[in-house]
C-alpha cells in the first residue's frame, strides 16, 4: 500500500481522508494545510502518493504542484476538489497531478481512484 501525504486547508477534510486512507491500508505520513508546506514536506518525506486540495489559502494547489512536478516529475498527486474549481482542476492535471475526485468522496470512489494513481 502507499505512504500518501495530505494536503487540505481543511481539518475536518485532513482527518476525513486520513481514516478512509487508513481503512484501505494505505499509510498517512504526513497532513499539510497548504501548498507551500506541501512543497517543503513532500521534498522530505517523497510520499508515494499525495492527496492535494486546490482552494487554499498563500500558494495554492496548482501552485503547489506545478512546482512538486517541477522538481520531482514522478510525483504522483491526487486532485481532491469541489465541483465548482473545474477551471483548477484541468489545470491541475496539465501541471502533472495524475487524477482528480470532487467532493463529497466516498471510500468507493476513492478506493478506486487511488488504485490507479498508485500504479503510475
Amino acid at each position: 500500500m502507499a505512504k500518501v501525504m495530505i494536503v487540505d486547508d481543511a481539518l475536518v477534510m485532513r482527518k476525513t481522508l486520513s481514516s478512509i486512507l487508513g481503512q484501505m491500508g494505505h499509510t498517512v505520513i504526513s497532513e499539510v494545510s497548504s501548498g507551500a508546506q506541501a512543497v517543503a514536506e513532500y521534498e522530505k518525506l517523497k510520499p508515494d502518493v499525495v492527496t492535494m486540495d486546490l482552494n487554499m489559502p498563500g500558494m495554492d494547489g496548482v501552485k503547489a504542484i506545478e512546482t512538486i512536478m517541477e522538481r520531482f516529475p514522478e510525483a504522483r498527486i491526487l486532485v481532491i476538489s469541489a465541483l465548482g474549481q473545474k477551471h483548477m482542476v484541468f489545470n491541475a492535471i496539465e501541471k502533472g497531478a495524475k487524477n482528480y475526485l470532487v467532493k463529497p468522496i466516498t471510500m468507493d470512489k476513492l478506493s478506486a481512484v487511488m488504485a490507479s494513481v498508485v500504479k503510475g
